[in-house]
């Protein structure tokens, strides 16, 4: 049975291990880390504080999914609007060695009902590089829809690539 909690800053240590190349990282990350690879340090530096406290409090949520066998999964909740009705997960990652099982569909799944009945968020949105189907169809699979925008392009290897958005409404929860 999938559950989910508030990031430890000893889940990095997992965490760091299921990008085994620099294109899986980048998937997963964007252009939010300059290298690759990068240490717990580096991780943990971009969520916690010295005392090992959230960077932002009452604004940024990193998640941990785990079942009976440990960790599995991870992303990151955090509200774009100052009224705080619209959530935003991103950092979405499962196990590599776990990935195409169900996992990431439960954690998202897991992760919508933490987003409307604690948060009471009314919308949550979400993204996925084109080049990156796996996700994009999972998120899907969750009940997200897909959202017209102008096109979102982030430059990585010398690529544009661009970002689907997509978002899940409490009404359809």
């Amino acid at each position: 049975m999938l559950r989910l909690r508030p990031y430890k800053m000893s889940d990095a240590k997992t965490i760091i291990t299921w990008c085994k190349d620099e294109i899986t990282f980048r998937k997963w990350t964007s252009d939010r880390y300059e290298s690759f690879p990068i240490k717990e340090e580096d991780m943990n530096k971009k969520y916690m504080d010295n005392n090992g406290d959230c960077m932002e409090p009452d604004n940024f949520y990193p998640m941990t999914a785990f079942d009976e066998g440990g960790i599995v999964g991870h992303l990151i909740m955090r509200f774009t609007d100052e009224k705080r009705t619209i959530l935003r997960f991103g950092f979405v990652i499962v196990d590599d060695t776990k990935r195409g099982m169900g996992y990431g569909k439960e954690m998202i799944s897991l992760s919508l009902k933490y987003a409307f009945e604690i948060f009471k968020a009314d919308k949550v949105t979400i993204g996925a590089f084109e080049n990156n189907m796996p996700a994009y169809y999972c998120y899907k699979s969750a009940g997200f829809e897909d959202v017209k925008t102008e096109d979102v392009l982030c430059e990585l290897f010398g690529e544009k690539w661009k970002v689907l958005e997509l978002e899940f409404k409490k009404e359809n929860y």
